[in-house]
């Protein structure tokens, strides 16, 4: 048997390898997003913090300037002006009595000027006190979002690879049907009937990270506006949701409860009922109900 010497063609990976390979892949960027949405957080109430600092201290120079000025008016006042008599009447008297009494005035007037002095000392120490951690907080601050600019296009070029992983494996076709049960299966009323109702009625938008409504969602977005229109604020970042949120068990679960996964903490989905969540999952993939099973949960969680 003579061998010809060419080597069989690899096969293509099956569908659900590909799939495979996404899911593992994305386990990898989505930790890195939910920080992002934590560290943006973190930079809004810094930003809101540096604001409100600056209006204290804004004032605090014209206070300054205007002690300054006082202190100035009173020495002129002082040695050139209307007491400019009684000074000199003082310092070219003779008789003891009289030297008393110069005395007496002079530390009259050192106390005084003493007072206007350690006034604007006290002051200038207050207006740097207050100065130095917003400078602080202005220099972390523009060195956290340079950090976040270049992190963003890191996670962007990701997100595109895996996308066109997807592509490769589904072409522009559905990964299967998005509503494959009802949604929700029952309704709790309430502000978990809002936020459930909310949920279900998201089924189909896109996939995009940072985001948070109305027209596309990460999971934590998701949750987070189902939640608010429940009148319940919850931050965007699940390991935060789960600090906001009461544990319950697997038995204690009702639809609008939220559903946390991985050790982690990086994903959050919403229970809907008869154990399928509604969850924005990654790129590519919309807004959709999952079998809640399908994942490695972490705990259950109840807003409220």
């Amino acid at each position: 048997m003579l061998f010809t010497g060419t080597t069989p063609a690899l096969a293509e990976p099956s569908v659900a390898e590909i799939e495979q390979q996404i899911d593992t892949e994305w386990r990898k960027v989505e930790p890195v997003i939910e920080k992002h949405n934590a560290t943006r957080q973190d930079l809004a109430a810094k930003k809101k913090q540096a604001a409100a600092l600056q209006k204290k201290i804004a004032p605090l120079q014209s206070q300054i300037d205007t002690a300054m000025n006082r202190v100035s008016d009173f020495a002129v006042q002082a040695y050139k002006g209307d007491k400019a008599s009684t000074f000199n009447a003082l310092l070219t008297s003779k008789s003891p009595s009289a030297l008393v009494g110069q005395l007496s005035v002079l530390d009259q007037f050192a106390r005084q000027q003493q007072r206007e002095v350690q006034a604007v000392i006290d002051l200038k120490d207050k207006y740097d006190a207050q100065k130095a951690p917003l400078d602080r907080l202005v220099s972390q601050l523009t060195k956290t979002e340079k950090e976040l600019a270049a992190k963003k296009k890191e996670i962007d070029a990701e997100i595109d690879r895996l996308q066109k992983m997807r592509l490769r494996a589904y072409g522009n076709g559905s990964a299967g049907p998005l509503r494959p049960a009802p949604c929700p299966a029952s309704y709790p009323g309430g502000a978990a009937g809002e936020a459930v109702k909310f949920a279900c009625a998201q089924i189909g938008k896109p996939y995009v990270w940072g985001a948070d409504g109305p027209d596309s969602y990460d999971c934590s977005g998701l949750t987070g506006a189902a939640w608010a229109k429940g009148g319940v604020s919850l931050a965007h970042n699940a390991r935060s949701q789960r600090g906001q949120t009461a544990r319950i068990s697997r038995s204690e679960l009702r639809p609008g409860d939220l559903v946390f996964y991985y050790a982690d903490l990086s994903h959050v989905g919403m229970y809907v009922g008869d154990g399928w969540i509604v969850h924005a999952s990654r790129a590519g993939v919309p807004v959709k109900m999952k079998r809640m099973d399908d994942g490695e949960i972490h705990s259950f969680g109840r807003p409220g």
